[in-house]
């Protein structure tokens, strides 16, 4: 049939009515199979135990193609399971409503009506099926019918091979392929009688980028994640509790609009150091070094009294008589979590004596996993690579740049890491003079927010961005599910197209 004389097209539930129609049809499409069709009892039994998964499409009214699936607990089933075994015998008491996996029994397109896309309708309405039952994902065991050509010289697995390297077409093979599935195991002595498979089969595989775990709590991790970005003003402090209260107004000020993270810029307490400006610049950080413990505790009651997750910034520490820059997370639960500075600048290290750290690592929050890395650290892209293997979805940077060349080191480095790690990147820094602190004069900060470059993100990759050279807020929404499509559907896929074959990144123990 010719596109031209198409007048309606339509995907339908099947109905008992239509059996008669589908038997003639199965006889017609599995010819070479015995027995191939299925009984009226059967497609019965299907329809009243999973009427949701048996659909056909129709092509001006004539039965065209048709699409059989139910639902498995498949931790009940083997890798090497057969077709009878996934379909109880045939009888489908392996369907239950608690399964975890759709899995398909049966597709088809008459040969007449091939050519005009159908069959992919009936893939996308099993993957639309799939998400909206919250299932893991689509399985199913693929025919390979072309393969009795090439017993005699490939294995199977060598057979697939090259219909993924489109060397060899398989028309069931290649249009699963196609459709994004993926193989996953071969079936040995699949389906009896299928001799243009010589019984193999393939279990091909769709994975449900947004299936979420049932929870058992009340708490439930978040899709949509507010960020408020606190790009802060340099200004001289008396005292501690002055600092202090003016941090709680920024983080009352996030929270106000239902802020996920509050995120705050590196060495933020700087000013503290203006007390201690007549001692040498190594004597006076390590005595702002003093205060951290105090703020840390101070944040992680802002944490839960304003019901938000902060990100510390940095500030200096003492650790058995070294000095490093550090910074916490304190999450809204009241754990308190810690992160180190790696590299620290040649600057940080001639004039502070400061160590860079050893910790690098992902946290788990209520809004899915993060990473944080302090300023320098964001232009050594082997750093965030490791976190986005431990499934980083957001990475924030707190920096502290005086000039605007040292601003646009940090800025573009970190715009690069959302773009090959598929994730979001959110930078906060300092603006403003101190001029009673030594080696912390001037700043240069405009906070932003990073996304991927694809069609579902802006085309230039940035979320948001604040005023330059300006104190202020920065509030931004990031979708993590964007990120799961981007992996899987994206234009480009840079954590999967990695040659793994050719070079490895791991981190040390």
């Amino acid at each position: 049939m010719i596109s031209k004389d198409i007048e309606n097209v339509e995907l339908k539930f099947l109905d008992l009515k239509d059996y008669q129609e589908l038997k003639t049809a199965m006889k017609e499409v599995y010819k070479n199979i015995p027995d191939s069709y299925w009984a009226e009892k059967q497609i019965k039994s299907l329809i009243k135990l999973f009427p949701q998964g048996q659909v056909v499409i129709k092509v001006n009214g004539q039965l065209a193609g048709c699409s059989l699936s139910i639902i498995v607990d498949y931790d009940e089933f083997e890798d090497t399971h057969t077709f009878q075994e996934i379909t109880g015998q045939e009888t489908f008491s392996t369907h239950t409503e608690d399964g975890d996996i759709l899995y398909g029994i049966d597709v088809f397109i008459k040969p007449e009506f091939r050519g005009l896309r159908l069959g992919r309708r009936l893939y996308d309405y099993r993957k639309e099926l799939c998400e909206k039952l919250n299932l893991k994902g689509i399985a199913f065991g693929g025919r390979i019918p072309n393969y009795h050509e090439y017993a005699n010289e490939l294995t199977p697995k060598q057979y697939i091979d090259k219909v993924k390297l489109k060397e060899i077409h398989d028309p069931v093979l290649s249009f699963q392929i196609n459709n994004d599935f993926h193989p996953s195991k071969i079936l040995k002595g699949y389906l009896e009688g299928d001799k243009a498979s010589k019984e193999f089969a393939v279990l091909m595989e769709w994975d449900n980028i947004y299936y979420k775990k049932p929870n058992k709590k009340a708490a439930t991790k978040k899709s949509i994640v507010r960020l408020g970005l606190i790009q802060w003003q340099m200004r001289p402090y008396d005292r501690l509790e002055e600092l202090l209260q003016q941090a709680e107004f920024f983080i009352d000020s996030v929270s106000g609009y239902r802020s996920d993270f509050a995120l705050f810029p590196e060495f933020f307490n700087a000013p503290l150091m203006a007390e201690n400006n007549h001692l040498s610049e190594s004597d006076a950080i390590r005595e702002l070094a003093q205060h951290t413990e105090a703020i840390v505790q101070k944040f992680s009651e802002f944490s839960i009294s304003y019901n938000i997750n902060i990100i510390t910034g940095s500030m200096p520490e003492m650790k058995e008589d070294g000095l490093y820059n550090v910074g916490y997370l304190c999450k809204r639960d009241g754990s308190v979590e810690r992160y180190e500075k790696l590299h620290v600048t040649p600057d940080e290290s001639k004039v502070w004596g400061m160590q860079g750290g050893n910790q690098l690592k992902t946290f788990d929050t209520d809004c899915g996993k993060i990473g944080v890395l302090i300023c320098y650290d964001v232009e050594f892209p082997e750093l965030s690579r490791l976190l986005a293997d431990e499934g980083m979805d957001i990475l924030f940077v707190p920096f502290l740049t005086d000039t605007q060349n040292g601003f646009s080191r940090v800025r573009n480095c970190a715009q690069a890491r959302a773009i090959e790690n598929e994730c979001y990147v959110a930078i906060a820094g300092s603006v403003g003079n101190l001029p009673k602190v030594h080696n912390m004069d001037i700043q240069f900060a405009q906070s932003m927010v990073f996304t991927p470059c694809d069609f579902s993100f802006p085309t230039n990759g940035i979320k948001a961005e604040a005023t330059p050279n300006a104190e202020m807020i920065l509030i931004a929404d990031v979708d993590v599910d964007l990120l799961r499509e981007l992996n899987q559907f994206g234009a480009v896929r840079n954590l999967k197209d990695r040659r793994k074959d050719i070079f490895e990144l791991t981190k040390r123990k």
